[in-house]
């Protein structure tokens, strides 16, 4: 197995969490894609993943799975360990859920508003910008840490009492949001403080 990616990229990130919660790290080939000169939009990285985004995972027989969800559905179910995934049907879909509201209100949000709204990664690619629709977004991030509080004052994890892949998105885009200068609202206690908590996870502290 082999996993095209940028080290240090939020979505990047999320595969590695997960492969160490699975303690499967060593299972893989990570190879380096060079997004910033461009390689990821050429015909042969579009080859095998024709989103030209990074992460993408090679299998031994030669096929390819992008998106960083499917990507974590499949690690999750080739790797022994505790499931990042859910067990039962109203794990699953729970724990997908609150994965989605993450990806898309937080660290899509916030990724949308650094690539629109700031310089994000430069003229060369950053090609089509709309400073409204970024800001706007910057919004939506903002609402989504409030909403996250609110579950995380009843709740250990985003799904429930259980680390999940739901906790690893929102992760990634905490750290994208501390990148793209969007803060935590110190009102956000409990968010805060999950925060601390993930960050000291042998996957993340190591």
């Amino acid at each position: 197995m082999k996993i095209y990616d940028v080290e240090g990229f939020p979505n990047p990130a999320r595969i590695r969490i997960a492969l160490a919660e699975k303690g499967a790290s060593d299972k893989v080939e990570f190879i380096p894609v060079d997004v910033m000169g461009g390689e990821h939009r050429t015909p042969e990285f579009k080859a095998k993943n024709p989103d030209a985004v990074v992460p993408c995972l090679e299998l031994e027989d030669g096929s390819h799975i992008a998106q960083c969800n499917a990507i974590t559905e499949y690690i999750d179910a080739t790797f022994d360990g505790p499931s990042l995934t859910g067990v039962t049907a109203k794990e699953r879909a729970h724990i997908s859920m609150m994965n989605l509201r993450a990806e898309n209100g937080l660290l899509n949000a916030v990724g949308t508003y650094f690539h629109h709204a700031t310089p994000g990664l430069g003229p060369d690619l950053e090609t089509y910008q709309c400073a409204e629709w970024g800001n706007k977004q910057r919004e939506v991030a903002e609402s989504t840490m409030a909403y996250l509080d609110s579950v995380l004052a009843e709740n250990e994890y985003l799904a429930g009492e259980t680390f999940s892949m739901a906790d690893i998105t929102a992760f990634a885009g905490l750290a994208f949001a501390d990148f793209a200068k969007v803060e935590i609202p110190e009102s956000l206690g409990n968010l805060k403080a999950w925060r601390a908590r993930i960050a000291a996870r042998p996957s993340i502290a190591a």
